[in-house]
């Protein structure tokens, strides 16, 4: 570890030197190398460091950024580095003693600014590197969402995605170079906003429309999900995620994906989540994938395979379902030390569950479902056929 930081990250505003506050002056002014993007480097003009300007992908910096150690260097980042910004990924590649930050106003706070929104009360996203479709679960009348673009093309993009879901009705101000002499505030409604913008961009959504909404509690609505009739149905689906109970930066295996609801619903109950959806069938995993990408959780990561054999390599999980491809063999493959929630509908699987609950003990339940259908004339009961749930500690 270093006696003293050799790096300092400096949060830079459009409006250039203007902008920097003393401390960020003094750091540049020592600095024997300035390294940041063509755009960050081309507003501080008059530098008597040595310029480098970062490669694209980002990370192909970080190790021409670890090959100056020792000397003064300062790293440009768009205002605060630590609000989807570079920052968390250079801050982990270092010691915490190499490196310090200086960071500006957020392109967040400046929206908010000139939105007059409250920032506790706004949903908050940078997909100026992650794919639109992450705004999906967030999408319902009322809601404020402010969010980072990668390019003036990614606004008609945003436009289009929210008028195809429903909201169109939906206003939309594109704010460019905030804060800087560029600034420009553009405002219209998503089903007709149109205009060429240019980065760097940020855009404020008040949602309006009345499109289908990803609801905040597990149970879903099975319309949601591309599927093929195999898929964890909306009641069993909310029983289910109630018993996997979900914890931040828990991993799930879902064994016999079918649609990935279940993997789709435990990654959006929180950011931290991960899961693998394993499915044997290659048109199903495709599907999982499809699903994973519409509902703005793209992170899953789908394992084509039957297990127990597709589970060799994987991170070890923190929880696992079982919603299909129940088997003697993969009971037994499974690691110890996790949580297990299997599912049964047949008298085979059924029965292999309840000899492992004798063995191993746990909970056994039994659901029973039935829905009102057309019955002649008149309605009557219709029964799914019932599913038997383990659920224990291995």
């Amino acid at each position: 570890m270093s006696e003293a930081p050799w790096l300092t990250i400096v949060g830079l505003g459009e409006d250039g030197p203007d902008g920097l506050p003393p401390a960020s002056r003094a750091a540049l002014e020592r600095a024997e190398i300035v390294t940041g993007s063509a755009r960050h480097l081309g507003l501080l003009p008059g530098l008597t460091a040595r310029l480098e300007t970062w490669p694209v992908p980002f990370a192909d910096g970080l190790p021409l950024l670890l090959g100056h150690r020792g000397r003064r260097v300062v790293m440009l980042a768009s205002g605060d580095p630590f609000w989807f910004g570079a920052g968390r990924v250079v801050a982990e590649a270092l010691d915490p003693g190499e490196w310090t930050a200086l960071p500006g106003p957020s392109s967040f706070s400046l929206a908010a600014s000139r939105m007059g929104w409250g920032l506790e009360q706004v949903i908050c996203l940078g997909l100026h590197a992650a794919p639109l479709t992450r705004l999906v679960p967030h999408l319902a009348p009322g809601r404020r969402l402010i969010v980072t673009l990668r390019d003036g093309d990614a606004v008609s993009g945003l436009a289009a995605l929210l008028d195809a879901r429903g909201f169109g009705a939906s206003e939309v101000t594109v704010m460019e170079a905030l804060g800087g002499p560029r600034e420009r505030v553009t405002r219209g409604l998503a089903q007709t906003l149109q205009g060429v913008f240019a980065h760097p961009l940020v855009a404020a959504v008040a949602v309006a429309g009345d499109g289908p909404m990803v609801t905040l509690a597990s149970g879903r609505a099975d319309a949601l999900f591309e599927h093929d009739g195999q898929i964890t149905k909306r009641p069993v689906r909310a029983l289910a995620l109630s018993a996997l109970a979900p914890r931040p930066y828990e991993r799930l295996w879902d064994i016999g994906g079918g649609s990935g609801s279940i993997a789709i619903e435990w990654l959006q109950s929180d950011p931290t989540l991960q899961a693998v959806s394993v499915e044997a069938r290659a048109d199903r995993a495709a599907r999982i994938r499809a699903n994973a990408a519409a509902l703005g959780v793209e992170r899953l990561q789908v394992v084509q395979g039957t297990a127990p054999e597709a589970l060799a390599g994987l991170a070890r999980p923190d929880v696992i379902f079982v919603g299909g491809g129940l088997s003697a063999d993969l009971l037994e493959a499974l690691p110890r030390g996790v949580r297990l929630v299997a599912h049964a509908v047949t008298l085979e699987s059924e029965a292999l569950l309840a000899q492992a609950q004798a063995r191993l003990g746990g909970d056994l339940l039994r659901i029973d479902l039935a829905e009102a259908a057309p019955l002649g004339a008149r309605r009557g009961w219709k029964a799914s056929y019932p599913v038997v749930q383990w659920r224990v500690a291995l």
